[in-house]
């Protein structure tokens, strides 16, 4: 059994009754930790030099009085802009974040979407709102999954829970990553990032699962659209600012691609007024495709695992290459 080392982790604020909770279920399971939770700015400012560790979100202010700070919990997954500012880069401190807790529940969100095009329920949910009975031709508006082919754009854990899940209806199932190098049986081909432009031709379905960096914010432009088949539907659930949607709103209304689905947008909550709302070929939801029970326990769990392990000396769960954000 490795022998703990003592540490302090400090609890930065704002604190909720679920940082508390967790406070006080970390308190007495990690030998040889100093717990301590700011409630405030002001106490935040007076722990975070003797801090070895930290959860929450660190303004600069707070870094440049880090003395000891070696290991810095994000909050979420992906954190918004500005989490990773150039002196939290550059600085030595070693980040970890949520990532992996949402694989089961944004993954049958994005299947979700699959299905409703393949079937056209995009067609028939508005129909029935108006009570309307009128079936298509029988050759048209579905689309055969056997035999389909999806573009999954990101293989990190959740697209890589997408192509198993589109790998059981029997579609094809592409993938480009820019650090995945070892290919799923699941996946039929995969390839590095620069390889988009050449395989967004070939798929029916796009789907977007890559988070909000450097290189991919608003990777997905007109260029991009262009190169999708007309009958191909495009899904992001990744982030919003990945896409242009001034762009994708006139690759509709031009008819270049089917249809979009979209759970992540530039602009959060999408204003009343967007052209997005109106039109006839396009699924939406407010930014909840993670939705799903045993969250906050997943949470917990990471923050407990990293607890002990840098309390041993071991190596951290979710690092995060602070450069890319991810």
């Amino acid at each position: 059994m490795p022998t703990a080392n003592a540490f302090t982790l400090l609890m930065l604020p704002p604190q909720t009754d679920l940082t508390r909770q967790w406070a006080n279920r970390l308190a007495g399971t990690v030998p040889g930790m100093n717990l301590v939770i700011a409630e405030d700015a002001e106490a935040a400012a007076r722990a975070i030099a003797d801090a070895d560790a930290a959860y929450g979100t660190l303004p600069h202010d707070l870094l440049a009085k880090a003395g000891r700070l070696r290991w810095l919990q994000a909050p979420q997954a992906a954190p918004p802009a500005g989490y990773y500012y150039p002196a939290l880069i550059a600085h030595p401190v070693t980040v970890t974040n949520f990532r992996e807790i949402y694989n089961d529940h944004i993954s049958a969100h994005i299947l979700a979407f699959v299905l409703a095009f393949a079937r056209g329920l995009h067609v028939f949910i508005p129909q029935q709102l108006r009570r309307v009975w009128a079936k298509p031709p029988e050759d048209h508006g579905v689309v055969a999954l056997p035999g389909a082919t999806a573009l999954i754009v990101g293989l990190g854990g959740i697209g890589a829970e997408t192509a198993r899940l589109l790998a059981v209806f029997g579609m094809q199932v592409l993938a480009t990553d820019a650090r995945c190098t070892e290919r799923p049986d699941c996946v039929a081909e995969l390839h590095r990032a620069e390889w988009l432009d050449s395989l967004l031709p070939r798929a029916d379905f796009v789907i977007l699962t890559v988070p909000h960096t450097p290189a991919t914010e608003g990777f997905f432009n007109a260029a991009r659209l262009r190169l999708m088949k007309p009958t191909a539907f495009f899904i992001n659930i990744g982030r919003g600012m990945t896409t242009k949607l001034d762009d994708l709103v006139a690759a509709l209304q031009a008819g270049s691609i089917a249809g979009a689905a979209l759970d992540v947008y530039e602009q959060e909550p999408l204003p009343a007024e967007h052209p997005l709302w109106g039109l006839p070929n396009v699924l939406l939801t407010p930014h909840m495709a993670g939705y799903g029970p045993h969250l906050n326990e997943r949470r917990f769990q990471i923050i407990q695992d990293n607890c002990r392990a840098f309390a041993e000396g071991r190596p951290l769960r979710n690092v995060v290459d602070k450069a890319s954000w991810f």
